[in-house]
């Protein structure tokens, strides 16, 4: 099911929080919206849910305009952050409740096929007779996503579902979700702030503030050629290095405590003297190009198979850098480390990429 936002608009107590957003979510397509808090995120997933009202614009599934229609005519299943089981039914009857309300609503002994099938899907089959206190925060969130989609919905919204698992229980249950997802074919939204989730479980990622998409793309895309320097600096971790700084001649780049780099081909010829910002990824310095920075070493954090440097490579001027895992170099050593100038960042004075 293809869902669509038209000038999509939303106001609490007579101020905007969202204005014209125009949004396109293909059938069966998995896309974030991903941003900070407050930047109006989870208030479109609650409109599309139908638990906020639109107060401008249409909210389309298929041809269909959903925009003045209660939750429960929207056939959508939404999984929240908290779960929200009922904590004196089984497993069985929470998967079953969403079936047993409503104008089409079942007999009980007739949801028991429907629930074997989704728990079957979900790997909770020997889990139904349980109650949620038994139940591990995994197991929980997996009940929460079994009872979203028995019924079939048109779309799936996740708000934050893994916010509150455990950082292994979070990487399964990524995987877990994204399979799930694609085995259903059904259209999902993910609501989140942590870019690892975005990326990893989305085919599209719509970056968010202040209540705008600023991007919406393939996340290895958006990593890659970001609009802004605002996008640039919510993706990625250990996130990218800004120097500010302007250009020197027809192919440098200068900033005023000394550090000085070559301008990615693609960029000279810019006038000499027009300020810029230089967006430098770790993965851009200490592993290979043709320029050299050289610093003190300041922080090293060992991360298993990678290290990550801190190096001060002009006074106040820190970059980072994420190599594979060494023992070699110290806190305190000088380095003069390889920077990969045709895949550094650029940004104008206003933040936008050039």
């Amino acid at each position: 099911m293809r869902l669509q936002l038209e000038n999509f608009t939303k106001a609490f107590d007579g101020v905007p929080v969202i204005e014209d957003m125009n949004l396109q979510v293909e059938d069966g397509e998995m896309l974030a919206l991903l941003g900070p808090s407050g930047c109006g995120k989870s208030t479109t997933l609650f409109a599309i849910a139908g638990i906020y009202r639109a107060d401008g614009g249409r909210i389309l599934f298929g041809e269909r305009d959903m925009s003045n229609l209660p939750s429960q005519r929207r056939n959508v299943g939404v999984v929240f952050q908290n779960y929200a089981l009922y904590p004196h039914m089984s497993v069985q009857e929470n998967i079953a409740f969403p079936l047993t309300v409503g104008k089409n609503r079942m007999r009980k002994a007739d949801t028991v096929r429907p629930v074997r099938e989704i728990a079957e899907l979900i790997h909770i089959e020997e889990l139904l007779a349980r109650k949620p206190a038994q139940l591990s925060g995994g197991q929980q969130q997996r009940v929460a996503l079994a009872r979203a989609l028995v019924r079939r919905p048109d779309v799936l919204l996740l708000d934050e579902p893994l916010a509150n698992l455990d950082a292994k229980l979070r990487l399964e249950m990524r995987s877990e979700i994204r399979r799930i997802q694609r085995e259903t074919g059904i259209t999902a939204i993910l609501v989140t702030h942590d870019q690892v989730e975005a990326m990893s479980m989305c085919d599209r990622v719509a970056i968010m503030n202040k209540g705008e998409i600023l991007q919406i793309a393939p996340p290895t895309e958006m990593y890659r050629s970001p609009v802004s320097r605002f996008v640039a600096g919510f993706l990625g971790n250990p996130p990218i290095v800004f120097l500010d700084g302007h250009v020197t001649g027809e192919c440098g780049f200068t900033m005023e405590q000394g550090l000085s780099l070559p301008l990615p081909q693609r960029l000279r010829g810019l006038s000499s003297g027009q300020s810029l910002t230089l967006g430098v990824r770790p993965e851009h310095f200490g592993t290979s190009g043709a320029a050299v920075a050289s610093g003190k070493v300041t922080f090293v954090e060992p991360q298993g198979r990678e290290t990550l440097f801190d190096v001060e490579t002009a006074p106040g001027v820190v970059l980072r850098s994420i190599q594979p895992a060494r023992q070699d170099v110290g806190i305190g050593d000088t380095v003069s480390w390889p920077v990969d100038a045709e895949h550094l960042l650029a940004f104008d004075a206003a933040g936008t990429r050039l």
